[in-house]
């Protein structure tokens, strides 16, 4: 089966204080095999890269209402007159406030959305096809469906 990528490399900025950000250079991964979630890598290129994986989504709503809870939040903002996408990411490691342009989100969560429509994803995982063949019976499974005990009734009667 042919498995489509959607990626995007861009800069987000980690939000340090009100008043200061660092770039940090990721990339935004999605395949139509894990249909459900999409990849966040952050720091591409460097020695230790950090991965996070959630909801596609949650990523989806976020862009147009806040959304989420626990470790991962997404919301909508404007700074400046920029329309932005805020990402709040907890881990036991520590917490981090990311911002990502708006319009480079949206578009890159467009060409997900067609690779595999809302409401499709289950179909690009192949369960349907892996319980039909684990479901289907074999001429062996015959031996298994017989009762291996006959009852005590009697055939003639007696």
């Amino acid at each position: 089966m042919h498995h489509t990528v959607v990626e995007r490399e861009l800069e987000l900025n980690l939000i340090l204080s009100p008043e200061r950000s660092i770039p940090v250079p990721a990339r935004l991964s999605y395949r139509s095999d894990d249909p459900f979630a999409v990849h966040v890598t952050f720091h591409i290129g460097s020695d230790h890269p950090v991965h996070w994986t959630f909801a596609r989504e949650l990523l989806v709503e976020g862009v147009f209402r806040p959304c989420g809870h626990g470790d991962v939040r997404v919301w909508p903002t404007k700074v400046g007159g920029r329309s932005l996408v805020l990402m709040a990411l907890s881990s036991p490691d520590g917490d981090a406030l990311l911002e990502a342009p708006a319009a480079q989100v949206s578009a890159w969560l467009e060409r997900t959305l067609r690779a595999v429509p809302p409401g499709t994803e289950g179909e690009q995982m192949g369960i349907d096809d892996a319980l039909a063949e684990l479901l289907t019976p074999t001429p062996a499974d015959d031996l298994w469906l017989c009762d291996p005990w006959p009852g005590d009734e009697s055939q003639d009667g007696e």
